[in-house]
């Protein structure tokens, strides 16, 4: 490769201090024309879902997260004022928690943050904390699964200062039922503490929804609304997002306009200055239209380790799909998985490299080592142009056997940037998500799901209805509640190892017997 390739493909945004290098992603020079008819199609859908037309047929809904950064974009005055006015009331509310306005009831101020949630509602905050939470400010802790040993950690940690922790409850609906569970499993932890929950408690939710109407009845501190136009993994630069943030003195207002600098450069319709679709191009000429490669995310910034993660949901439930707009079956998607760089070198560069050649890379480069001065480790070199060094060798090492990858460069992890990336990411999902003529913002597989969880569920109760003194095979008590007797193998073992029966071992699993 040259420089001259190089300097001609990359697309530098300095007054941002972001660039993308597509430079070893190996793009026809005629592939975008042969991609015309898609692109023209991909910037009008954007049009027309900023302008408020359903963008989310099967559900009936509009898709508004861009809305969020920009109010002025949104199509009636109702919908501003659902985005401006709870702005005012995060920001009043996080003033008054260091000044003890808004204080724990056994005095003095909050220590903690405890966030409730599951998906986007956990995972956004989760990386917003982890990339730019300040050490002295609020602790967060989370309950993001339904894992009763995972919440036990954490309050474990939490230790004698549950009386110092605000609880922050996130549902759309209310219904979730990993986030109901966490919600009831804190509930009980704070009145075992000899604690009132609601005085501790805050929701960010649905109106009308039955978070809502719980958190009403039992008092929580306030509520703060979620829209109905926003979606669980578009929703961080939302109250789900900013609730957690202005508690933390996260400066969410740089992230939105970060966010809302980004969605101007990939609004334009100039592909060759639009870095998201220049971005969802090469994902479409990488995997064929069909997700054929991977996705591996390599963040050389311990800040954003979370990152892969967050683009993971992001990604993987916008594109992953079985139909496509006209009912087609397709079975779209992009694989996403990855960690940091350059701790990953000990790890899974190894098949990256020499192995099956069945993805692209993504390296994000953070320009900046360190705020301060840094020591010399040999010669004049330090860690961060080790990290430099690392992130480059590799690239090249991956590029000189035949493999693909994207570089994105920003100058520093802040809210600004941050922004940034979350933005590019979300217009990348979005173009590509019309290139290949399907619907980003639903997810029927993670409904399949919740569908399948629940049946088990209750067949689980039924199982315990039928336990006896007597031993019993799994079979025996499948052919009383007429259900799989493999299910009803799993419900059995299920209820032994969290002693509610005892499991006899034969040689065989259908020789296990099961009493009570």
């Amino acid at each position: 490769m040259t420089f001259k390739k190089y300097a001609e493909t990359l697309l530098r945004y300095p007054d941002l201090g972001f660039s993308l290098d597509l430079s070893r992603m190996d793009i026809p020079d005629d592939f975008e024309s042969q991609m015309q008819s898609q692109i023209n199609k991909a910037f009008a859908d954007l049009k027309a879902l900023e302008a408020g037309e359903i963008a989310n047929p099967d559900e009936g809904r509009m898709v508004g997260h861009y809305w969020l950064r920009n109010p002025e974009l949104a199509p009636n005055d109702e919908i501003r004022r659902q985005i401006t006015g709870p702005i005012k009331a995060i920001k009043e509310f996080a003033s008054m928690i260091p000044t003890g306005e808004i204080a724990p009831p056994s005095g003095g101020v909050f220590k903690n943050l405890l966030i409730i949630g599951i998906g986007g509602s956990a995972l956004g905050p989760q990386l917003i904390n982890d990339a730019l939470g300040q050490l002295d400010e609020i602790r967060p802790f989370f309950f993001d699964n339904t894992d009763p040993d995972g919440m036990d950690r954490d309050l474990r940690k939490i230790g004698h200062d549950l009386d110092k922790t605000l609880a922050v409850v996130i549902s759309k609906s209310g219904g979730t039922p990993e986030t109901r569970n966490g919600m009831l499993e804190a509930k009980h932890a704070y009145e075992e503490a000899g604690l009132n929950f609601a005085r501790h408690a805050i929701a960010v939710t649905g109106e009308g929804s039955k978070l809502d109407q719980f958190a009403r009845e039992e008092g929580f501190i306030t509520t703060f609304p979620m829209e109905d136009w926003v979606g669980g993994r578009t929703s961080v630069l939302s109250t789900v997002g900013l609730v957690p943030m202005a508690i933390q003195d996260i400066d969410f207002e740089e992230m939105l306009a970060g966010a809302r600098e980004m969605d101007e450069i990939t609004r334009q319709t100039n592909v060759k200055k639009n870095p998201a679709m220049r971005l969802a191009l090469a994902w479409h000429h990488e995997g064929n239209g069909r997700g054929e490669r991977d996705m591996v995310v390599l963040p050389y910034k311990d800040s954003l380790v979370l990152f892969s993660k967050y683009l993971q949901q992001l990604i993987m439930e916008s594109l992953g799909k079985a139909e496509d707009l006209d009912g087609k079956l397709v079975n779209q998607g992009i694989a996403v998985y990855g960690n940091k760089g350059s701790t990953d070198q000990h790890a899974y560069v190894q098949q990256l490299r020499d192995g099956l050649h069945n993805f692209f890379a993504t390296f994000i480069e953070v320009r900046k080592g360190r705020s301060g001065d840094s020591i010399t480790i040999e010669g004049e070199n330090t860690s961060a142009d080790y990290l430099q060094g690392f992130l480059r060798g590799t690239r090249r090492a991956l590029y000189e056997n035949g493999r693909h990858s994207v570089l994105i460069s920003i100058e520093e992890v802040t809210p600004r940037t941050l922004g940034h990336l979350i933005a590019l990411f979300e217009r990348t999902v979005t173009f590509y998500a019309s290139l290949v003529n399907i619907n980003a913002y639903h997810q029927p597989g993670v409904e399949a799901g919740k569908a399948a969880a629940t049946e088990f569920l209750d067949m689980l109760n039924e199982v315990r209805g039928h336990l006896t003194a007597d031993r019993r095979s799994a079979e025996d008590v499948a052919t009383a509640i007429s259900c799989d007797p493999e299910e009803v193998f799993h419900a059995l073992v299920h209820l032994a190892a969290n002693g509610e029966a005892t499991h006899s071992r034969g040689d065989h699993p259908m020789d296990d017997r099961f009493f009570l």
